[in-house]
């Protein structure tokens, strides 16, 4: 893969490239939003990792946004600091693909963009995921089923596109509580049970079954 560094720490940044490196991938780096933005518009990359945390004016979240608007659909791993759930949303909800908690291991950083990359073409163009007859629009929050368009909350928008991302496979509740809500532990309350019922009540509409499976002592799973 052609990947796109954005990391101010120089010697993390030449650290990780030299791990890319040994994995058979080139590496790109650049300190600062900007530039980013320029390497990108001139060049093609399959992966980009932004830091939380930049020089100059701009800041992960914001080079992330700013790449989502001018259309760039290149995946990207944001890196943080300390893993603090409310950056973890933050970036998610900019556009970012995944996250990733520093120190950085680039065999992890691989896989995870090896992962993203097996996801179907068009939900990488165009934001497009589907699973039976569920369609949701990642970058514009829309929900449709069976053809009709559904209002829904965030927190149920973002669990439901974890969902139907990994259609046909299931999704434990650690793995739905780190990738919705960005916590590493399993709170004591039944936070994803809770929010699963109120996305079925979301779902629901006369007729049709319950595009949600329990996978009993597991967690859960969207029909394909």
């Amino acid at each position: 893969m052609h990947l796109l560094i954005v990391e101010d720490d120089q010697p993390l940044a030449t650290m990780l490239v030299r791990d890319l490196d040994a994995l058979g991938h080139q590496s790109a780096i650049v300190d600062n939003g900007r530039d980013a933005f320029a390497r990108v518009s001139n060049d093609r990359f399959d992966g980009i990792v932004v830091d939380r945390m930049l020089i100059g004016n701009m800041d992960g979240v914001s080079v992330i946004r700013w790449l989502r608007d001018a259309k760039i659909e290149t995946p990207i791993i944001m890196l943080t600091a300390y893993g603090a759930r409310d950056e973890k949303i933050e970036g998610l909800d900019a556009g970012a693909d995944d996250y990733l908690v520093k120190p950085v291991d680039a065999a992890e950083l691989d896989a995870r963009f090896r992962a993203i990359l097996r996801r179907p073409t068009d939900s990488l163009n165009t934001g497009i995921l589907r699973a039976g007859d569920i369609e949701i629009n990642v970058h514009k929050h829309r929900l449709w089923r069976s053809g009709r368009p559904i209002e829904i909350q965030r927190m149920e928008f973002k669990l439901l596109t974890e969902l139907v991302r990994n259609a046909g496979g299931v999704m434990t509740r650690p793995m739905l509580i780190e990738k919705v809500w960005g916590y590493d532990f399993e709170p004591r309350a039944k936070i994803v049970d809770s929010y699963v019922k109120r996305l079925r009540d979301t779902l629901h509409i006369d007729g049709l079954e319950d595009p949600i499976e329990t996978v009993r002592g597991v967690g859960y799973m969207i029909r394909r």
